[in-house]
């Protein structure tokens, strides 16, 4: 038997990866203000892999958005 994946839009892509990124920032900051939620839904691809480099790493959220 045969599977074939079917490719998902990269729009659908980074919407999964913002939102990952926004859950472990959550877990880790605590709620997170509006602003920083929309900052990070309407980040570039390269922002989004910054992010997720530096969420474990950073000190603070303040830290991870600057």
């Amino acid at each position: 038997r045969r599977v074939v994946a079917h490719p998902v839009p990269r729009q659908g892509q980074a919407e999964g990866r913002a939102g990952l990124l926004l859950r472990l920032i959550d877990k880790r900051f605590g709620p997170l203000p509006e602003a920083a939620v929309a900052r990070i839904r309407g980040a570039s691809d390269g922002e989004l892999e910054r992010l997720a480099d530096d969420v474990l790493t950073a000190a603070t959220l303040e830290d991870l958005l600057t």
